[in-house]
């Protein structure tokens, strides 16, 4: 089937992606949305300056479309940025979370386009171990939680850190997958990538309760 997955550039949008092309599907559009507000409660926006740049990394098409960040618009925005396309269903990287596959799925329900969400409810530590296992690169740009501080921006997810995330989610009662929003990921490299993604610049923003990573990139090699 020719497919387009949403992608935020996160480490689950990139694994969906990646298990759907595996099952012997084209996946070759990125959809992206881009809320003006950062804390939208249905996408992921850390980082999306850097679509254009990962896109041409992966070397894949990117429909992107702007948003407010409030539900209904992004819900607009998600419709808009399908309508037309000339693909047979959509994947999401959604792993647990009802409120946005429901609002995700409903939209490609009304416009006739099929949903694949091949993270759902499976074994959120067995998936983090099988994307480290396949490739996936990918570092954490935004943490949101108790235990998870400054420290943790810029770690790529190994097999050393993800053993101290699962350290920290039996201590604190956190999800180890950052689901429930704990933390944010910025995937470098996977095997859908022609070329890595090569971080030239950061900027740190620490907050009371969160910090975020800012991060300026260029095309890498092979």
């Amino acid at each position: 089937m020719k497919l387009a997955a949403l992608y935020s550039g996160g480490k689950d949008s990139t694994m969906a992606a990646y298990l759907m092309e595996q099952g012997g599907h084209s996946v070759d559009r990125l959809v992206n949305i881009v809320p003006k507000d950062r804390y939208s409660w249905v996408f992921h926006t850390p980082n999306l300056h850097l679509m254009p740049l990962m896109a041409e990394a992966m070397g894949r098409e990117l429909t992107s479309v702007p948003s407010s960040g409030e539900e209904e618009d992004d819900l607009r925005a998600l419709r808009r940025s399908l309508e037309g396309l000339d693909v047979d269903g959509v994947i999401t990287g959604a792993l647990a979370s009802d409120y946005q596959w429901d609002r995700i799925n409903g939209v490609c329900e009304d416009i006739g386009l099929r949903t694949f969400s091949p993270l759902w409810r499976k074994d959120q530590w067995m998936l983090l171990n099988e994307m480290v296992d396949a490739g996936i690169r990918a570092i954490i740009v935004g943490t949101y939680a108790e235990g998870l501080g400054k420290e943790w921006l810029g770690r790529e997810l190994d097999d050393v850190s993800l053993m101290e995330l699962k350290a920290l989610a039996d201590r604190y009662g956190m999800n180890v997958a950052g689901e429930g929003g704990e933390y944010e990921t910025l995937t470098l490299d996977s095997p859908l990538h022609l070329v890595p993604l090569e971080v030239v610049g950061t900027e740190a923003m620490v907050e009371r309760d969160c910090a975020r990573l800012k991060v300026e990139g260029r095309l890498g090699r092979r």
